[in-house]
């Protein structure tokens, strides 16, 4: 049995217990010990050590049932969770104003929004449009009165280096004006 400084986890655990309640069995069959001022035999250490790999086992077992169980809930509440939305909102709709119908089912009408000061109307304006002007943010009207202006277009043929030699490093081909429709090249 090998020493190590950190705890091992549960799985290893049981395996050692297990190699020491087999090792036990096989080398001091009908041994008589004294360890920490007690005295036990082979049948009374190993049923000690028994008790721990049962414990161990049971806990893993456990483990695995709460795994098992949590996957189990979370593939429900995937199917569940948009049908329990859909319904608070049906039942919201159709009691929104009874108080008492709603907290029968567990539901609080929801609260009335309240209307913005006109000192927080004027402040969110001047933000709105601090923001658009930092942005650049413009309407669609004026989206559209937005042209480009291409003043002059060159054409430049591309050639590609010869497939032989690996050393060359390959040219990026130089973007191009599209050409109008009826035009020829």
């Amino acid at each position: 049995m090998s020493t190590t400084t950190s705890k091992p986890n549960k799985a290893t655990a049981l395996t050692q217990v297990q190699a020491l309640i087999a090792g036990t069995e096989k080398h001091f069959p009908n041994g008589s010990f004294t360890l920490g001022n007690t005295a036990y035999t082979t049948a009374t250490l190993t049923q000690a050590l028994q008790s721990l790999a049962d414990a161990l086992a049971a806990l893993s077992a456990a483990h695995v049932r709460v795994t098992d169980a949590g996957l189990t809930l979370n593939g429900i509440e995937t199917k569940v969770a948009p049908l329990i939305r859909d319904y608070k909102r049906f039942i919201l709709s159709t009691f929104s104003t009874a108080t008492q119908q709603l907290a029968d089912f567990g539901l609080q009408a929801p609260k009335a929004r309240t209307p913005l000061t006109s000192e927080q109307r004027v402040a969110a304006t001047a933000k709105l449009r601090s923001t658009r002007i930092a942005r650049g943010t413009t309407s669609k009207k004026q989206k559209l009165a937005v042209k480009g202006d291409v003043t002059a277009v060159s054409i430049t043929s591309v050639t590609r280096p010869a497939a032989s030699s690996p050393s060359a490093t390959p040219s990026v081909p130089a973007p191009t004006a599209p050409v109008p429709a009826g035009a020829s090249k």
